[in-house]
């Protein structure tokens, strides 16, 4: 089987009749019922949307065979994939975080740094977490101008390491008590 990617995570029971809040990550939330049945993490377990429609910041949705609160409450948290086959091809620049996680991180020089472990976004933008050989990981923002290349076919990602990380004067001036250039502490 091939990769399976995470399209959608079942949130709590709503009502009594066995719908469940589900939170898409599909740019389209209404492309959940078009995939056929979704996975649970572990492939044994399938979900078919019976019924979907929009909600607030996610969709009330029904599965075939689940038709009462208790039933629907057990589902809660249970994440759900497609193999990767079955999702539509990405524009250029434009990637699946499986396709990306895996690959070797080098720097511009073709030095290695590492292998992408995750991509993450906690609301300020894409960030790119590498997993160097030994040491702490490095997150870095998942943009253009530190990430000038992504080579899928040839397993790789090309990192331009930012000379200096915004904010870094700030935090050296708070932890040693010294004040910035130019300001105060």
């Amino acid at each position: 089987m091939s990769a399976l990617v995470c399209v959608a995570r079942i949130g709590a029971a709503h009502g009594v009749r066995g719908a469940v809040k589900l939170w898409t990550f599909t740019e389209d939330p209404f492309a959940v019922r078009r995939y056929g049945p979704l996975l649970a993490k572990d492939g044994k377990r399938q979900f078919e949307v019976a019924t979907a429609r929009e909600a607030k910041d996610h969709l009330v949705a029904t599965f075939k065979g689940v038709t009462t609160r208790d039933e629907a409450e057990r589902l809660n948290g249970i994440e759900l994939y497609v193999p990767r086959e079955k999702l539509p091809a990405t524009d250029a620049d434009e990637y699946y975080h499986t396709d990306l996680i895996g690959l070797a991180a080098v720097t511009t020089d073709g030095d290695a740094l590492g292998r992408v472990l995750a991509i993450h976004n906690f609301g300020a933008g894409d960030i790119i977490e590498i997993a160097p050989p030994k040491g702490a990981t490095l997150l870095l923002p998942f943009s253009n101008a530190v990430v000038p290349e992504v080579d899928i076919a040839g397993g790789r990602v090309v990192i331009a390491l930012p000379q200096e990380v915004e904010g870094e004067d700030e935090q050296e001036a708070l932890s040693t008590g010294r004040p910035r250039e130019g300001g105060d502490p």
